[in-house]
């Protein structure tokens, strides 16, 4: 039986990822474990959003599990989650500060 995950210190549930859980049959641990450890992060198609990844199915038919979310100074506020069919197209790099990346040139680690 699905149960409504609630509000805490470091998760607010909108009532889309709500809706969403139930379509797609996913627990709100399942949510919980992508955000805290992805495969993939991406900018989110919604200005100043996060979207993680994991994989998940077999290897014949194999699928991703996303969600999108938003941080609100500690909190973090689950907007979405899918499962996308198959294995997505990489769109965007994971977004790196200008400095650090120079840093990191500068000490040889990147080119």
């Amino acid at each position: 039986m699905f149960r409504i995950p609630k509000n805490d210190a470091k998760y607010h549930w909108t009532n889309h990822v709500v809706r969403k859980m139930l379509f797609y049959g996913l627990s709100p641990d399942r949510v919980k474990r992508i955000i805290r450890s992805p495969k993939r992060v991406e900018k989110g198609i919604v200005p100043e959003t996060i979207a993680v990844m994991q994989p998940a199915g077999t290897k014949q038919r194999p699928y991703e599990i996303w969600s999108m979310y938003s941080k609100r100074g500690q909190k973090k506020i689950i907007i979405t989650a899918w499962r996308y069919p198959g294995i997505s197209p990489i769109r965007d790099e994971i977004p790196i500060p200008a400095d650090i990346i120079s840093e990191l040139k500068s000490e040889g680690i990147l080119k």
